[in-house]
């Protein structure tokens, strides 16, 4: 991420005038600077390739008291009552609320900020870089905020998801592995929780109930492996494989795509999103068993190493994440601004004295997050 001033004639005086002796024409000048980069920061923030940002966001007056319609995102067939999970501050612990579908549904938004400053002496010789970093590091700022707040959200939503019966969280088929097995059973453990509301089958089939996995560089590594070790789980006998006779390799086409594709963007259809914030004993990992606690997961694979046995989370043991972008059922409610409908409000700090030879900027925007149907999320651990 990083913000640039073009060093143009009218952004050098602009910047130039905002160490004016003047105090009339300082601050007008970091007044106009402040609404001219202000749309930028929000679009910035609103673009990045982040966990946060996989929230729809939902713009509403910031002089309202914001309330979401509970039966627009649900179908009219679906059950009665459902769980909306929410978080009244940022970085808190989410809370789980049982409202009808039909009800409308009230939420708790929470205030983002930060303020900067540097010496007047940068403005005065044009130094643009310093005045652009500064804004860098402002928007660096908000996001790092909002992924602490998202983070937490989806990990503590997943590890106490339950449908029909059904825990959301599955463990793979060998410890420390990454197979196309495993991403085949999600997808059944998708069409299973995406049900009827009578448990059947419903009316309109979601796809496969997975677009995008949220995974460790440790998890990439090991798709890139599919490319020579061998994929399968079951020996021809249907018992765990063993020896070196035992192991089946992807096919030809399946390995070379993945040879090719080094990257990794997509695999098996669904887009791969790599975190450093994932993996045995990261950030969000962490997150995600703290969230947990003794709750317990199982196997689900007959030939697996505990039985199909179901345990709490193990050390070592890391969760990937999917996620069913196609439906909107994660919700990032922010204000907008009543007189320029601006989500991110940037105003002129005027706390510092002429002595103390400084321009500040605080920066703020008020949102609200909530997952109004954990159904789209689905966990695997490793």
């Amino acid at each position: 991420m990083k913000i640039t001033l073009k060093p143009t004639s009218e952004q050098v005086e602009l910047v130039k005038a905002m160490a004016s002796k003047n105090r009339e024409v300082a601050y007008e000048a970091q007044t106009a600077l402040a609404e001219f980069i202000g749309p930028v920061l929000a679009e910035v923030v609103n673009t990045a390739p982040t966990v946060s940002n996989m929230f729809t966001s939902l713009q509403f007056n910031a002089d309202e008291s914001p309330s979401i319609p509970l039966d627009l995102y649900h179908d009219i067939t679906d059950e009665d009552y459902i769980q909306v999970w929410s978080q009244s501050v940022p970085g808190g612990l989410p809370t789980n609320q049982v409202a009808p579908s039909q009800s409308e549904l009230k939420f708790t938004t929470y205030t983002l900020d930060s303020a900067l400053s540097f010496d007047k002496r940068y403005a005065s010789r044009s130094r643009l870089d310093v005045v652009s970093k500064t804004f860098t590091r402002m928007a660096q700022e908000i996001l790092l905020k909002q992924e602490k707040t998202s983070a937490t959200m989806v990990m503590t939503a997943l590890a106490n998801a339950s449908t029909n019966s059904e825990q959301h969280v599955i463990r793979s088929a060998q410890t420390g592995r990454f197979l196309l097995s495993d991403l085949n059973k999600l997808f059944t453990k998708s069409k299973r929780i995406n049900s009827a509301w009578n448990g059947g089958t419903p009316a309109e089939r979601r796809g496969r109930g997975i677009t995008d996995l949220l995974v460790s560089p440790e998890i990439v590594e090991e798709i890139r492996g599919l490319a020579y070790n061998p994929i399968n789980t079951k020996g021809a006998d249907g018992s765990a494989p063993s020896g070196n006779t035992n192991g089946l390799a992807a096919s030809d086409t399946v390995r070379d795509a993945v040879f090719n594709s080094a990257g990794i963007p997509e695999f098996y259809g669904v887009s791969i999103q790599e975190y450093n914030e994932m993996g045995d004993g990261q950030a969000w990992n962490t997150v995600f068993s703290a969230a947990a606690g003794s709750t317990t997961y199982a196997d689900n694979y007959s030939v697996a190493q505990n039985g199909g046995a179901a345990q709490a989370i193990q050390s070592g043991e890391e969760i990937l994440v999917g996620v069913d972008l196609s439906r909107e059922s994660m919700i990032r409610a922010v204000a907008t601004d009543s007189e320029n409908g601006a989500e991110f409000n940037l105003v002129a700090d005027d706390q510092f004295a002429t002595r103390q030879s400084k321009i500040g900027y605080y920066g703020s925007l008020e949102e609200g997050r909530m997952i109004i149907d954990d159904r789209v999320l689905l966990g695997l651990l490793v």
